[in-house]
C-alpha cells in the first residue's frame, strides 16, 4: 500500500509517525488494565504481547514496505541535524518511566490470577524491550551526554545496563564472528542461543569495562566503573518498587526486566542469524559491511522500532541517527518484519525452513565456511 506512494510524501508522514505510533499504542496499557471482569481480565493482560506479535505482523503486510531512502549526499546531512528527531527519542524516556510505574501499580492492585500476572509481566516487558532497550540502544550510540546518559537510564530501568558497554565495545567489534554471543550461527536454535547470549554478554560487559579501566590505570571496582553506577540505579528502581508495592513490586520489576532482555536477544538472533565475516589472509576478519545483518524494510515495524530494521546501515555506520538509516537491496533480506520473524524464531523447524534457504542462497559456493563457523560457535558455547 504505502510502497506505491510518493517517497517525498512518505518521508513527511514518517517524520511524525515515530511519536504518533507510540501515542496510539501506549494508551493500550490503561485500556487492557481495565478490560474484562470475572476472570476475563487475566486474558486481557496478555493483549499487548499478542498485539505486538500477532496484529502488527499482519499490519506490516497490509501497510507494505517503506519506499523512502534518503540520498547520501543531498538528504542525509540535513536530516541528521534536524533536532525534532532527537526530541522524539528523549520524550519517549519519561513516557516509558510513567508507563513502567503505572504498570507496577496495575500488577499490585488488579485482581489478576497467576495467569494474568504473568501475562502483564510479559506484555510490559515486551514494551520495555521495544522502548527501553531499543531506544536505549539508539541513544547510547550518541556522543551528547544528555542522549548517552538517557540511554543508560533507559537500560537501567530494565536491569540491562551491561548492554551499554558490551553492545558498543563488544558486539559492534565482533559481530558476525564466533566470538560474538549476539550473532547466531547457522542452524543454531533460538533456545540454544538465548541463555548463552544473556550469560556471556553480561560477563563480557564486566570484562570490557575492567580492561578499559586497567588501561587508564584505574581500579575496576571503583566509582570509575560505569557498570557499578548503572546497576546501582537499577537497584534504586527495584527499591522504589519495593517501597511502593512490596515484594510484588520487586517481582514485577525484575520480571519485566527479564522479558525485555529476552526480547532484545531474540531480535539479536534474527538480526545476524547465519551471517559471517570471512577470514582474510592476514588472519583478521573482513570489516563489517551491510552484508552482515539481516534487513527488513516493512514500514510499520520500522516506525515502531525507530528504523532498527535497517540494521545493515547501522552496523556499517554505527553513529548514524535512526532517521537517516538507509535500506540496501543487496543486503540479506528477511521475508517479514522483526515482529513476524520473532514469532517464526520461536518455532525452530519453521525458522530453519524459511530462513536457512535464504542463508544458503546468500552464501552459495562457500557453504563449507558457513558450516565451519557454525561448528566453531557450538564448540565455544559448549
Amino acid at each position: 500500500m504505502i510502497s506505491k506512494m510518493n517517497p517525498t510524501t512518505v518521508m513527511k508522514i514518517k517524520k511524525w509517525s515515530y511519536l504518533l505510533f507510540w501515542a496510539t499504542v501506549l494508551p493500550l496499557l490503561p485500556f487492557t488494565a481495565n478490560a474484562g471482569s470475572d476472570g476475563t481480565q487475566n486474558y486481557w493482560a496478555w493483549f499487548i504481547y499478542f498485539f505486538v506479535f500477532g496484529i502488527i505482523p499482519i499490519l506490516d503486510f497490509i501497510v507494505g514496505k517503506d519506499p523512502t531512502n534518503p540520498d547520501e549526499e543531498t538528504e542525509v546531512p540535513s536530516l541528521s541535524e534536524e533536532k525534532i528527531y532527537r526530541i522524539f527519542t528523549l520524550i519517549m524516556a519519561p513516557l516509558w518511566f510513567g508507563a513502567l510505574y503505572y504498570s507496577g501499580w496495575v500488577f499490585a492492585n488488579n485482581d489478576y490470577s497467576w495467569l494474568g500476572k504473568l501475562g502483564w509481566i510479559v506484555s510490559i516487558g515486551t514494551v520495555g524491550g521495544i522502548i527501553a532497550i531499543n531506544l536505549g540502544h539508539e541513544l547510547t550510540h550518541k556522543d551528547p551526554k544528555i542522549e548517552n546518559w538517557t540511554g543508560g537510564l533507559l537500560l537501567a530501568s530494565v536491569t540491562y545496563a551491561g548492554f551499554k558497554v558490551e553492545h558498543i565495545r563488544g558486539h559492534h567489534v565482533t559481530v558476525s564472528t564466533p566470538e560474538d554471543a549476539s550473532s547466531a550461527r547457522y542452524n543454531q536454535s533460538v533456545y540454544h542461543f538465548l541463555p548463552r547470549a544473556l550469560g556471556r554478554n553480561f560477563v563480557n560487559a564486566w570484562r570490557l569495562e575492567h580492561a578499559r579501566l586497567r588501561r587508564q590505570g584505574k581500579k575496576p571496582f571503583s566509582l570509575h566503573n560505569e557498570l557499578i553506577w548503572w546497576y546501582s540505579i537499577s537497584a534504586l528502581f527495584a527499591l522504589s518498587f519495593f517501597m511502593l508495592w512490596g515484594w510484588m513490586g520487586v517481582l514485577f520489576f525484575f520480571g519485566q526486566s527479564l522479558v525485555a532482555a529476552t526480547t532484545l536477544e531474540i531480535i539479536n538472533y534474527i538480526e545476524h542469524y547465519g551471517l559471517h565475516r570471512r577470514v582474510l589472509e592476514n588472519g583478521r576478519y573482513e570489516r563489517v559491511t551491510p552484508a552482515h545483518s539481516w534487513n527488513s524494510n516493512y514500514f510499520l515495524t520500522n516506525i515502531a522500532l525507530f528504523q532498527l530494521q535497517r540494521h545493515s546501515d547501522h552496523h556499517a555506520y554505527a553513529k548514524r541517527r535512526y532517521q537517516v538509516l538507509r535500506h540496501y537491496d543487496e543486503s540479506p533480506q528477511l521475508p517479514a518484519g522483526y515482529a513476524g520473524m520473532y514469532v517464526v524464531a520461536l518455532i525452530p523447524p519453521l525458522w530453519k525452513k524459511i530462513v536457512n534457504p535464504r542463508v544458503e542462497a546468500y552464501y552459495e559456493g562457500e557453504m563449507d565456511q558457513l558450516f565451519r563457523t557454525a561448528k566453531r560457535v557450538n564448540n565455544i558455547s559448549a
